[in-house]
């Protein structure tokens, strides 16, 4: 799968997975929506982010999901 929103840059934290090369990491935006903020909401209070943004974004947590196990106890 390939991701047209999702850019990774070794100068914008670490390399870590960004919004559309914005200083916005995909984990703060998961973490937005994880926490219970509604997708108006967040585009509210950053309007430099897309709906497409939040779409894919979820996308790419979904494909990481497929791909990693984690064993609960």
């Amino acid at each position: 799968m390939t991701f047209k929103r999702i850019t990774t840059n070794p100068d914008v934290f670490n390399g870590k997975p960004c919004i559309r090369n914005l200083r916005f990491p995909v984990s703060r935006l998961l973490g937005l929506l994880a926490s219970g903020e509604t997708r108006d909401s967040v585009l509210k209070a950053y309007p430099y982010l897309e709906s497409e943004d939040i779409d894919e974004a979820l996308m790419y947590a979904a494909s990481l999901a497929e791909e990693e196990v984690i064993e609960f106890a």
